[in-house]
């Protein structure tokens, strides 16, 4: 991508949690220049919900690059497979999607509860009180993307693992409800090639951002107004109004959207090197891994 075409930047801060209205949901947006991104209101309520992030995001229409904060498939490629030795485990990420809702239907709110009690599926996650036997220990299995992640100095979490504050998995399987049902609306890079127009989806790592904003590992999380703006001046955005409400989900909503905007037009960032395109169908990857 040689040129920028984007004229918007917008994050979302995600959660797998259960219930309806989630304040761990944050949707922040920009433009071109240099004004500091705002945070979207929910519709009508205090909260958003998944179901509201579904919406907003089929309403989108302007070229529009879009971070969800999760990550959007399992990993694949080192046992050649999502679920090794269950009988029909998804060959690529979008049949993972449809199976996924699939077998969500009966959950609400775009939660997964039902996937988690399938005898074959529970083998493979650490969850509370019940770590599957095909959960390797340790880490757990971890996406090519997220070694990557790894060799930048982060530390990501696997997919697989449900327990603890750094879990993803939740996160990860509520938002392929969301990508099944974008299907056809909007492109999900790098499952979907770059379009010439339009809006993309693309997966985000908010720590990705902060440590672009010259905050030292550590201490990641932004908690009041100075702390936010001296980050977003490092991205060289402007100062951002006064919020009513700090906390992570915000904070990391704002300054990802901040770093979007800087980032969307290097090259590298569309054709990382380690990507190939058996990755890019079965795993996916986190925008800013080169």
């Amino acid at each position: 991508m040689a040129e920028p075409r984007f004229t918007r930047f917008a994050a979302i801060d995600w959660s797998g949690a259960q219930g309806h209205r989630h304040k761990g949901i944050a949707v922040a947006i920009c433009e071109t220049g240099d004004a500091a991104p705002r945070l979207v209101p929910p519709p009508g309520a205090s909260a958003w919900s998944r179901d509201d992030v579904l919406d907003w995001l089929i309403d989108q229409d302007t070229p529009t690059l879009i971070g969800l904060d999760l990550s959007p498939a399992f990993p694949f490629v080192d046992l050649d497979g999502y679920f090794p030795g269950m009988p029909d485990s998804p060959p690529d990420a979008r049949a993972l999607w449809a199976m996924v809702d699939d077998a969500s239907a009966a959950d609400p709110h775009l939660a997964v509860a039902n996937l988690l009690t399938n005898p074959e599926l529970r083998r493979h996650f650490r969850q509370h009180r019940d770590c599957g036997d095909l959960f390797p220990g340790g880490a757990g299995r971890m996406r090519v993307c997220e070694h990557g992640q790894r060799a930048m100095g982060f530390s990501p979490t696997s997919c697989f693992n449900l327990v603890g504050a750094a879990q993803v998995g939740k996160s990860s399987l509520t938002g392929m409800r969301v990508l099944h049902r974008l299907a056809g609306r909007i492109p999900v890079w790098p499952f979907d090639p770059l379009p010439p127009e339009g809006p993309v989806i693309v997966e985000i790592y908010t720590t990705i951002a902060a440590r672009a904003a010259g905050i030292r590992k550590g201490l990641s999380k932004m908690r009041d107004a100075g702390a936010l703006d001296t980050a977003l001046e490092a991205l060289g955005s402007a100062p951002h109004d006064p919020l009513a409400r700090y906390d992570d989900h915000t904070t990391d909503a704002i300054l990802t959207a901040a770093w979007l905007r800087t980032a969307a037009h290097r090259p590298d960032l569309w054709t990382p090197s380690a990507m190939t395109p058996h990755i890019a169908q079965t795993e996916g990857w986190t925008f800013g891994v080169s």
